[in-house]
């Protein structure tokens, strides 16, 4: 990984306590970054936020229903105060929706979309008054394309990529930028795919047999392109939005 030097900087990243929260969280703390995570798991905050602070920089953790606006209030009011401002937000939860449920389709619009709006929104003033300050929303492979089984998830994510172009239009002047990455499949401890290794193997061989390097995607392959575009590294790039898929999209 390229190192980047983020001392100084001030990082939230909502939906934090695991996967490619917590991967992209320390990975910020790596490069000198104060850190504040939320999520509504009380017991993966607190061992994330010890993990964030092995680094030596300010960490911060704090229960937030994301579907919720007052509790994102309330707690990107408080991150803030934590970490002395805000420079960046990743915007990183999800409803998690696997079928076409209204269920699914409310989590889509609620988490992946509003959460996303909403945090941004609340943040915008921080934002604002920051260095060189930058949103990173986070979508989907799914996005660019039919997800005949999860149509309301790849709805959402499609929105959120548009969501980011219209941010980034209406920041702009205000100093901030906006992008969005585009993960595909990704393979982790505990994760959806390294459960359906053992619970589903026909799908999980043929999934993986779909990216041309023949593996599945790593958090580490996401968190370098969100790192790229929260840093001074990609200062003249906004509205954007990277697909990071191993090549899985061309097969």
């Amino acid at each position: 990984m390229f190192e980047l030097d983020l001392k100084g900087r001030r990082a939230v990243v909502a939906g934090g306590s695991r996967g490619l929260g917590l991967h992209t969280a320390l990975a910020f703390a790596r490069a000198g970054a104060s850190v504040s995570i939320c999520a509504r798991g009380e017991a993966d905050l607190a061992a994330a936020r010890d993990s964030i602070a092995s680094h030596g920089v300010t960490a911060h953790a704090a229960y937030c229903d994301l579907g919720e606006l007052s509790s994102i209030d309330n707690y990107v009011a408080e991150a803030a105060k934590a970490l002395g401002g805000i420079d960046i937000l990743v915007n990183n939860a999800t409803g998690k929706a696997s079928s076409d449920t209204e269920h699914d389709w409310a989590a889509s619009l609620g988490i992946d979309v509003l959460a996303t709006v909403r945090a941004s929104r609340v943040a915008q003033p921080y934002l604002e008054q920051g260095n060189a300050s930058a949103v990173v929303n986070i979508s989907s492979r799914t996005a660019f394309g039919p997800a005949p089984t999860t149509p309301a998830y790849g709805a959402a994510k499609a929105a959120v990529m548009h969501f980011t172009q219209s941010q980034a239009a209406a920041l702009a002047k205000k100093g901030i930028r906006v992008n969005c990455i585009a993960p595909s499949s990704l393979e982790f401890p505990g994760g959806w795919w390294d459960k359906c290794r053992d619970d589903n193997p026909e799908l999980y061989h043929k999934t993986k047999a779909s990216f041309p390097f023949g593996r599945f995607g790593t958090p580490e392959d996401i968190v370098r392109a969100i790192l790229f575009f929260a840093s001074p590294l990609s200062g003249w790039i906004t509205g954007q939005t990277l697909l990071v898929d191993g090549g899985q999209t061309l097969s």
